[in-house]
């Protein structure tokens, strides 16, 4: 595959190439050593999943964002926000993990919504690390108990997933034997399944497209990446051919926002990016349309090399704002008990974009008319407007 074009040529890239090189290996040292480096990987997951959703057009606030995470919607949210959430989590499930995981077998079964599928694939034959490893599944487990712990609503959540596997199946022409209708046993077969392991059957004509093979243009994507481990190229360069094969191959119907993550776990793979997860979706969404989506693949090279130089940019300036930050709160503990809850509101204010009342009081454990005594404290500039909640956040 050659990506030399008659107006560009492939020298070309190397300015570029050269500039995000440098800036992602300045940020990823700063990040290393920062002190809130924890704050900061979370506020750049929260922008990369808000910026994932831009780029396919949608628009998301960050702060409703931050309150869905946090189980305190003030409205019911829409299908974009529950897009950028699955993002959200992607994110942090893929950071959780070894710098391998992501591009593993289980790992893409995992990512994909598919991990309860034990049999192999197209996508994964062959590849190594097929098994996960005592680490993997650890970290595995603690994020599951996590989400069921903070899954409040989950029991009523399966009950609508097994109305919902119910009916697709009755769409697709599944006959049902007659049951009572307040009667205990409501579909058993039904009630472990869900909807992700009915689309693939039932409502694929509705949903999907049947030629689209998933699986094998997911290992035609693999096998390119492949393929760039044995040639001897940067890091950075083989990151950015990924992205454009991604683009070219497109493996995914419905998460194609994948791709950006899986090419952020590819730079972490390869040691080019280890303390965080790159936010590739912050960078490209600074770079033009018309250059992401250039018939020339040079110029969509140039294209990506440009999104990842513009999120390492703003990451360094980004971490700079929150050192500063950090230190001028911090000026604020002096002559305080050492059971002050003010510290811990700190670390909540550098690791959210917003917190509000009731977010600081779950948190913290404490009331929320002692959260509204800490942020008065603490002298954090109040970021919502008139006729929303309150929030408060750094500018």
């Amino acid at each position: 595959m050659t990506y030399e074009t008659a107006d560009l040529p492939l020298s070309s890239l190397i300015g570029p190439l050269a500039r995000a090189d440098d800036l992602l290996a300045r940020l990823d040292e700063r990040v290393h050593r920062s002190p809130v480096r924890d704050g900061f990987v979370e506020r750049q997951n929260f922008a990369d999943a808000a910026a994932a959703l831009w780029l396919d057009g949608e628009l998301v606030h960050t702060e409703d964002l931050v309150l869905h995470d946090a189980h305190m919607d003030i409205r019911a949210p829409t299908h974009e926000l529950t897009r950028a959430h699955a993002v959200l989590r992607a994110r942090r499930r893929i950071f959780a993990h070894k710098p391998d995981w992501a591009l593993s077998r289980p790992g893409l079964l995992v990512l994909r919504g598919r991990e309860g599928q034990g049999g192999g694939s197209a996508a994964s034959a062959g590849r190594a690390g097929s098994g996960p490893d005592a680490a993997t599944a650890a970290a595995d487990s603690a994020y599951a108990d996590d989400t069921d712990q903070a899954d409040a609503l989950s029991e009523e959540l399966a009950e609508i997933d097994a109305v919902l596997a119910r009916s697709s199946r009755l769409l697709a022409g599944e006959k049902f034997a007659a049951r009572a209708p307040d009667g205990e046993d409501v579909d058993t077969a039904g009630q472990g399944a869900t909807m992700r392991g009915a689309w693939p059957n039932s409502l694929g004509p509705l949903i999907r497209d049947l030629d689209w093979d998933e699986d094998q243009r997911l290992a035609d994507w693999l096998a390119a990446v492949d393929g760039l481990r044995g040639e001897n190229m940067p890091a950075v360069l083989a990151a950015a051919i990924a992205w454009e094969a991604w683009q070219d191959i497109e493996p995914l119907q419905h998460q194609h926002w994948l791709g950006n993550l899986l090419v952020a776990a590819l730079l972490r793979q390869t040691g080019k990016v280890g303390s965080h997860l790159c936010c590739l979706n912050a960078g490209l969404r600074i770079v033009p349309r018309e250059r992401r989506k250039n018939p020339a693949r040079t110029i969509r090279l140039l294209a990506v090399l440009d999104g990842f130089a513009e999120a390492a940019s703003a990451g360094l300036k980004e971490l700079d704002r929150l050192a500063l930050a950090k230190s001028q709160m911090e000026r604020r503990l002096r002559n305080r008990r050492k059971s002050s809850s003010l510290p811990a509101l700190i670390e909540l204010v550098l690791a959210r974009p917003v917190v509000s009342a009731g977010l600081i009081a779950a948190e913290l454990k404490i009331s929320q008319r002692a959260a509204l005594g800490l942020v008065g404290e603490l002298g954090i500039r109040e970021v919502t407007g008139r006729g929303r909640y309150r929030a408060w956040g750094l500018l």
